[in-house]
């Protein structure tokens, strides 16, 4: 069902783009060699270029060229064999040349595609404008002094891909699935780490608003550096309601950067929005076009790798898995890598639901990433075999999975620690049985009367009086003998 906003004067669609800022992994920044490492004291990596000293000439980081075009194949889109720096001029505080050093009318990538995987099991394919190389400005910090502005210029000049993608979107929904889409393709490939706390990755987005039914698309408004995909929803939730609002009211919605604040969960404007012409771009004259070949397009096409659509697939086909599974297990390269460690020679649509059920949602309580997970994935492969063997139950396997997340021990220790080894004896379990059955002869009346539900019950208090240690399988498939008429 398509997703629309009611007003007062019937129901408005969305329409929505987003420009993603993502920094390149790469050591060195984009024109100079210094460090693009996160986190050094303020001022300790800048070059005389990233400084705007006069007669500094900027010399181009192959590796984040090297990465753009890997990042474009990935996203399926036209790599383009010329391409051409040009310098956007506009007052930034902490940049120091004056203008940036960005790609306009000719980028390294052209269109490409992000297939969203949409909760209903549909797919929704979103056209991506662009990727255009770019360096990143420096860093104001107004909040260490009562009158004065501190500048840090580590960023500037740091490498950053921008991602910018057609206004295909129509929902806060479909914005978020966008996002981790795209962070995903860009983590698997190794050219961004998508760390959006961090600010190496960035969303502008950018929202209007029209009467269902119609095909104009209205003054946009675009809504600076929001940095989770969470803000990004709500941002956009409460930017399209106001220009509703506005629009119902007669108004007219002016063309501006807005900032969104989370705490208010509101949006306001920061500054009229620039049109291309008022950057005055024009290329630059330190720079030569950047011309691509296409043995050096190929060679970097042969060394993808399996990207999360494909790795998707692979795991409905190969492991029967569902299509929701699947996507959940893809999501992050590392999370598959531990699922197919533990699917290894053992039913992959179980070993799916523990490392779905059971340990995502560890993960998540405790607010863990797969790699430092508390269970290695040999050590809950383990478990499965001895669930798969019928030494543990259900139950029993899931009180050593909480003991191994505990303690850290391996499954084989604490079922040896616990006494857990699951009872298959079918001499202590048919005792129980006669015991049950005695105890309640109207229940066997009624079983041998037709009701035949009645086994579900039979089997949990044959479970209770052994403490939850016989096999399930044996209980039922003797209950069944025995109390058959």
């Amino acid at each position: 069902m398509a997703y629309t906003l009611k007003g007062e004067t019937g129901d408005w669609e969305v329409v929505i783009g987003l420009e993603v800022h993502a920094q390149v992994v790469s050591k060195s920044k984009l024109f100079s060699g210094a460090s693009a490492e996160f986190g050094a004291e303020p001022n300790t990596h800048v070059s005389l270029v990233d400084a705007g000293m006069p007669g500094m000439l900027p010399v181009l980081n192959a590796h984040a060229v090297e990465q753009a075009v890997k990042s474009g194949l990935g996203m399926k889109a036209k790599i383009n064999r010329r391409s051409v720096f040009a310098r956007k001029n506009y007052f930034y505080a902490d940049m120091p040349q004056g203008y940036q050093i960005s790609q306009y009318d000719q980028p390294i990538v052209g269109e490409g595609t992000i297939v969203l995987d949409m909760p209903d099991g549909s797919t929704r394919s979103i056209g991506v404008e662009r990727l255009h190389l770019e360096q990143d400005a420096g860093k104001s910090i107004h909040d260490l002094h009562p009158s004065k502005t501190f500048i840090d210029l580590n960023r500037s000049g740091v490498p950053l891909m921008e991602i910018v993608s057609k206004p295909d979107l129509r929902s806060p929904e479909e914005a978020g699935l966008y996002l981790k889409k795209l962070r995903s393709i860009l983590r698997y490939l190794g050219t961004c780490d998508g760390n959006m706390e961090e600010g190496s990755m960035r969303c502008d987005a950018n929202v209007s608003v029209r009467p269902v039914g119609s095909t104009e698309l209205r003054t946009r408004c675009e809504i600076k550096n929001v940095n989770s995909v969470r803000f990004v929803m709500m941002a956009i939730e409460h930017e399209a309601r106001r220009h509703i609002e506005v629009w119902e009211s007669g108004g007219k919605v002016d063309q501006e950067t807005r900032l969104y604040d989370p705490n208010r969960d509101e949006t306001r404007s920061m500054r009229s929005k620039e049109m291309a012409h008022d950057y005055r771009y024009f290329p630059d004259p330190d720079l030569l076009p950047l011309e691509l070949d296409e043995a050096f397009i190929a060679k970097i096409q042969a060394g993808l790798p399996e990207l999360p659509d494909d790795k998707q697939q692979r795991f409905m086909r190969d492991y029967g898995l569902s299509a929701y599974d699947a996507d959940v297990l893809v999501s992050e390269r590392e999370n598959a890598l531990y699922f197919e460690d533990v699917a290894k020679g053992r039913d992959a649509k179980i070993a799916a639901n523990w490392v779905i059920s059971n340990l995502f949602g560890v993960l998540n309580k405790q607010g863990l990433a797969i790699a430092d997970s508390p269970v290695s994935a040999k050590d809950l492969g383990a478990l499965l075999d001895l669930l798969a063997d019928n030494t543990l139950s259900g139950r029993m396997a899931k009180d050593v999975f909480e003991a191994m997340v505990e303690t850290g021990k391996t499954p084989g220790v604490i079922v040896e620690e616990r006494g857990l080894k699951q009872v298959t004896d079918t001499g202590a379990i048919e005792a129980a049985i006669d015991q049950v059955i005695a105890s309640a002869p109207d229940k066997v009346a009624e079983y041998r009367g037709g009701k035949d539900k009645l086994i579900g019950w039979f089997t949990g208090q044959v479970m209770r009086a052994t403490q939850g240690a016989a096999s399930p399988g044996v209980v039922n498939d003797l209950l069944k003998k025995k109390l058959a008429p």
